[in-house]
């Protein structure tokens, strides 16, 4: 028997469509759970204890913004992946602010969502890094996957760990977002490039003055060298 990649969560109140996410992650060997509303999922989830979450946004009771906004202000950094019907980008940004590490939006194909889910498991593992390293009052530890700013610990996602270790490994190159979205987020010739955007913001603040991320108008994103 094939070693299960770990129990996914699913939560989302539409029947067929939970049925299929089940099938085909079930298909690629995972272990699955289905939930229908927030307040349950969110309780699977601390009992549980999954590899991801699969998400839908628009739940019954408790949605999906504030099943997110629950998890993280606990302290659970598993990887979420958003699924929303809406087509507002404000929606899809608010999530991403809260911590999720990515999204779909519906119709979508299972397939993708399969793709996905495995490429935000790969992205929470991290390659292999170097010995840890200090950045001016930043310190990274790739090993524990772990950042502190003047000794502090920082509460990053996965994602946000992998988008400042990746500008930090290549301090004073320039990286478009579509080449970001291609090496740390693993979707090359994805064109939503605003999601970029929303985890560089998201890393200036919770990183403040410290951050090294610079924006190089008209092209993208680079680290800085630390100074004296």
């Amino acid at each position: 028997m094939t070693e299960s990649r770990g129990l996914v969560l699913i939560v989302e109140d539409e029947r067929h469509i939970s049925d299929v996410q089940r099938l085909y992650l079930a298909r690629d060997g995972f272990g699955v759970h289905v939930e229908a509303d927030g307040a349950a999922g969110l309780a699977a989830a601390r009992r549980m204890r999954p590899v991801a979450i699969i998400l839908d946004i628009g739940l019954p009771g408790m949605d999906g913004i504030a099943f997110c906004r629950a998890l993280r202000d606990a302290g659970d950094w598993t990887p979420v992946l958003l699924v929303t019907a809406r087509g507002e980008e404000a929606d899809r940004i608010l999530g991403l602010e809260l911590g999720a590490d990515d999204y779909l939006t519906k119709p979508f194909s299972p397939r993708e969502l399969v793709a996905r889910v495995r490429t935000v498991l790969r992205r929470a593992a991290g390659p292999p890094g170097p010995p840890p390293e200090s950045t001016g009052r930043l310190h990274l530890d790739p090993v524990s996957r772990t950042v502190r700013r003047d000794g502090e610990p920082v509460e990053l996602t996965a994602t946000e760990f992998n988008l400042l270790a990746h500008l930090l490994h290549h301090v004073g190159q320039v990286f478009t977002r579509e080449q970001l979205l291609a090496q740390v987020w693993g979707y090359p010739g994805y064109r939503d490039t605003r999601m970029v955007d929303v985890f560089v913001s998201q890393l200036r603040a919770k990183l403040g003055d410290a951050s090294p991320i610079r924006t190089v108008r008209g092209v993208g994103y680079s680290a800085t060298a630390p100074g004296p």
